[in-house]
């Protein structure tokens, strides 16, 4: 593998590239419009079709045949993603970091955003797979819960560590062994996405809020609270602030989540549960304070000096986006090498810039203080120690139980 520095965008050109995407509100809700937009899939019906459907578990890797590798003869990729999560030029006609792979490794990206939703893609893809076809694409991204999905399910490479210095040598500790990938073997994550607590200090006149006990208690507060259609963020969040993890949370804790939630439903304390939507209210103060994702609110403090954001005491959940390579890809190792070249450093900044969550990257902070040292200082992208420690993941949950969860939190916010 080609180890050279790779050809980057001047500071210049990106901060001036930041600043175009920022400025208006359109960029505003880069990936949070798409991130919970499935919960009406995941009722009874939606879970259903997620199961296996009574197909058997395709073979995993070291278990039966592997599809053969046309990665030599073929110097091409097929990657499908959300949309806006790839930078792009200002004039958006390039997309900088993916010209950067093909020039120097002379293989070509067929980048494509296709995934809106993540059950809705699984739906698209699921025939094949549990056929042990190709999908036509050779990586995709998807969020933790469903890569822990298709990994259960044997729908995935295997991916080679030979390929994946980069990777290997930079992943954050924060990310390097989810319980439904331990060591990472299957996947390494696009982004983190962590969730907080934003307010409003114009609509809560100046008071701070920084615990879901104040979300779901405090009068002033009353009507004006919102919480996220995500089931894992929402009932996340609030098993961490009764003092439960939800990295092992059980049948008795969920049900008194649901419980605590309700009771803020009841009195009237949560306005809604929402999905990017949050963001609109929540910078005209219409909603005083809510669960929300960092990088919205990077987006939002350009516009809105008065949204704050804070990280309760109780700590806070992340989960991640993860790039795949699908079982019977046929450019399994063009799609590594891709993966690979995600995590060398400049790459890895000039990506961050763009996109604004949690960059899973170890010591990017150098890279991307030369682009804008505002991103490189902002815990939000490069979490501290002290933040990283406080983060939290939801664990993976057997078919089961996310059929009896998803149903719950449904009937929970009225899906």
């Amino acid at each position: 593998m080609d180890q050279h520095e790779p050809d980057v965008l001047s500071a210049a050109q990106l901060a001036a590239m930041r600043r175009s995407i920022t400025s208006g509100r359109g960029a505003l809700t880069r990936r949070s419009m798409l991130r919970a937009g499935g919960i009406g899939a995941l009722t009874v019906g939606g879970l259903a079709s997620l199961s296996a459907c009574g197909i058997p578990p395709a073979k995993r890797e070291g278990e039966g045949a592997v599809s053969d590798d046309h990665s030599s003869a073929e110097k091409r990729i097929s990657f499908s993603n959300w949309t806006e999560y790839m930078d792009v030029s200002e004039d958006e006609k390039h997309r900088p970091t993916l010209e950067q792979f093909t020039k120097r490794t002379g293989i070509k990206v067929k980048y494509t955003e296709d995934i809106n939703d993540n059950v809705e893609f699984f739906g698209k893809i699921q025939p094949q797979l549990a056929a042990g076809q190709d999908t036509g694409r050779d990586l995709i991204c998807v969020t933790d819960w469903l890569a822990a999905r298709m990994i259960r399910l044997g729908w995935v490479q295997k991916l080679d560590a030979s390929l994946l210095p980069h990777a290997y040598a930079n992943l954050s500790p924060q990310f390097r062994s989810p319980d439904w990938d331990p060591g990472r073997a299957y996947s390494y994550p696009w982004t983190g996405i962590s969730t907080v607590i934003a307010y409003n200090a114009k609509a809560t006149g100046g008071k701070k809020v920084d615990s879901v006990t104040q979300l779901l208690d405090d009068p002033t507060l009353k009507g004006r609270v919102g919480f996220l259609t995500e089931m894992r963020d929402s009932v996340g969040m609030t098993l961490l602030d009764m003092g439960k993890d939800p990295a092992k949370v059980n049948d008795a804790d969920y049900d008194a989540a649901i419980g605590r939630l309700q009771k803020g439903v009841d009195k009237k304390q949560i306005r809604r549960f929402t999905g990017n939507d949050y963001t609109s209210d929540l910078d005209k103060g219409d909603i005083a304070a809510c669960l929300a994702w960092a990088g919205d609110l990077i987006q939002l403090q350009v516009d809105n000096p008065d949204i704050k954001f804070s990280i309760p005491a109780a700590g806070y959940m992340t989960s991640s986006d993860n790039l795949l390579v699908p079982a019977n890809a046929r450019h399994q190792k063009n799609a590594t090498r891709l993966i690979d070249y995600y995590y060398e450093l400049p790459v890895a900044a000039q990506l961050a810039a763009y996109i604004n969550y949690v960059c899973p990257v170890e010591g990017v902070a150098a890279e991307l203080t030369k682009i804008d040292k505002s991103l490189a200082e902002n815990t939000l992208i490069l979490p501290d120690k002290a933040m990283a420690a406080k983060s939290h993941a939801f664990r993976s949950l057997s078919s089961a139980e996310e059929k009896a969860y998803e149903e719950k939190f449904a009937k929970l916010i009225g899906a």
